[in-house]
């Protein structure tokens, strides 16, 4: 079975995918953020530097489903290709930090890869609001996160509540982080998992 989490930038997609694998003992995917050899140019540079991320971001999700749908374990990844294709792509093409020449390209890269992928089996997605997020981000207290702004995340945001509400592609599951500090609080956790148990068993 394959589990994914999506959801925007300090949402909480790795530490839910390291709690929710630590309790049923699922492997874990998890986003190539600390090897990726673009993402502090990109930050620094978005315009120049938004093709070469998001192109290296879709290898880096096509490997990872490839590998998923070869083992017999029950995987739980941290954020999906389709994230990379409806949000953050398409969000930079829209800002002006991605030309449409490269957007095209990019996209039909991804529809290629589309046509060989298999859907997770449940997304669960993580919606926060704008202080939610900067919150956990600020918490996190990653270098090159410092220089994110706000109306960045909230045409994210944005992206993401258009790609959720026509998600049709296999069960889904919405969790609102704003009420569920599962963090920190084992009742919420325990409430994220018993939603979690209903979907699984609905699956066989």
């Amino acid at each position: 079975m394959h589990v994914a989490i999506a959801g925007n930038i300090g949402a909480g997609k790795t530490t839910l995918t390291n709690m929710l694998s630590k309790h049923y003992g699922w492997d874990t995917h998890f986003e190539d953020v600390e090897q990726n050899p673009y993402l502090n140019d990109f930050y620094d540079d978005m315009q120049r530097w938004s093709f070469n991320l998001q192109v290296y971001f879709l290898n880096s999700r096509f490997s990872q489903i490839q590998e998923i749908h070869t083992q017999k374990k029950t995987v739980i990844q941290d954020r999906t290709i389709y994230e990379d294709a409806f949000i953050f792509a398409p969000n930079l093409h829209s800002m002006g930090l991605m030309t449409t020449r490269d957007f095209e390209n990019y996209f039909s890269l991804f529809n290629l890869m589309d046509s060989f992928v298999q859907a997770p089996d449940l997304l669960i997605y993580l919606r926060a609001s704008i202080p939610t997020l900067v919150n956990h981000i600020q918490k996190r207290g990653r270098d090159y996160e410092e220089s994110i702004r706000l109306d960045y995340l909230k045409r994210l945001n944005e992206r993401y509540e258009a790609w959720i509400s026509t998600y049709d592609k296999g069960k889904l599951l919405i969790i609102d982080i704003d009420n569920n500090n599962f963090t920190e609080n084992q009742e919420d956790l325990g409430r994220i998992i018993t939603s979690i148990d209903a979907e699984i068993h609905g699956l066989f």
